[in-house]
């Protein structure tokens, strides 16, 4: 369904995208992740045809962005960051007029809007401006004005941010109803539960390059990563912290007073450290199994946190 081959973006002397590469199959919900000023964006202004890159391909829908720019916008749906709706305007007319935008025909696009104010759970407030709304409401707004069209890829900007549970949740239901009918999606988000939940195949990128890209079970294969065993003591004196040092065997760090132990076999190394703990007279007060999820993977691979 989409396929980009070595896009390259420079702004003055920095390139935001050093050549990135990926392949997503129809009906594939993908999300990109990386930290703040990444490429995340930039990627994605490329595939909803804002910005032209300085070099490489796009293919969307089986057309070429470049030789065909108007069959690859009838294809997409696009849900930017900034919310992009009339505040003096009413949802009702907010969708009317990006509908048309799209070339949806008048009787069409009228029964269009009542489905997805009826999906969104605004068809009570429809003719109530723009601008009482909360911005949970303005988000499913805008992201309804996407969808008029009946798009075959939808381009996720970070949609969900700083929203109500209430919208959040039932933009949820939207998505899964939406993958469920085969609708491909590229996500970004800032939200890890959000990647792992919804998302087929994953990339993570960082500083204009994929660094790594996959399942969420692939990921968590990536670079060796393991699981850990986090003990934490009552009290970590430098002499006791000494004699763990030469007690215990294996990969691990101290932090304050917990000990982090990595472990490619957690259930027998869990009984062997308690054992090497006991031994060195430390007094132990929670033990904690860290399991390889996302952020864990994001972590090693970036070194950043997803919000820095």
């Amino acid at each position: 369904m989409i396929k980009a081959d070595n896009l390259i973006k420079d702004y003055g002397t920095v390139r935001a995208l050093q050549g990135i590469s990926f392949e997503i199959k129809d009906g594939e919900f993908y999300g990109l992740l990386g930290p703040n000023g990444a490429g995340k964006t930039t990627t994605i202004s490329i595939l909803s045809t804002i910005i032209a890159p300085d070099q490489g391909s796009v293919q969307i829908a089986g057309y070429d962005l470049k030789k065909d720019p108007e069959q690859c916008k009838r294809s997409i749906g696009v849900v930017p960051q900034e919310i992009a709706l009339y505040n003096k305007l009413s949802a009702y007319d907010n969708l009317l007029f990006w509908g048309s935008l799209y070339g949806v025909a008048p009787a069409t696009l009228k029964t269009r809007i009542d489905e997805i104010l009826t999906l969104f759970g605004l068809s009570d407030r429809k003719n109530d401006r723009v601008d009482t709304y909360s911005g949970g409401m303005k988000r499913r707004i805008n992201i309804a004005s996407a969808l008029l069209h009946r798009p075959k890829v939808l381009l996720m900007d970070e949609p969900t941010v700083g929203i109500d549970p209430q919208s959040r949740n039932l933009i949820f239901e939207v998505l899964e109803k939406l993958h469920k009918e085969g609708m491909t999606i590229i996500y970004t988000t800032h939200y890890m539960e959000e990647a792992e939940r919804f998302c087929d195949r994953i990339g993570i990128i960082d500083k204009g390059a994929i660094i790594a890209q996959g399942t969420l079970a692939e990921l968590q294969n990536t670079g060796g990563i393991k699981e850990s065993i986090a003990v934490t003591f009552n009290e970590l004196k430098d002499d006791l912290k000494a004699k763990l040092n030469s007690t215990i065997s294996g990969e691990f760090t101290f932090t304050d007073n917990i000990l982090t132990y990595s472990s490619a076999h957690v259930k027998n190394d869990l009984s062997k450290l308690i054992i090497q703990c006991n031994e060195a007279g430390a007094d132990i007060s929670h033990i904690e199994i860290q399991k390889v999820n996302l952020e864990t993977v994001f972590l090693a691979l970036t070194g950043k946190q997803l919000r820095d």
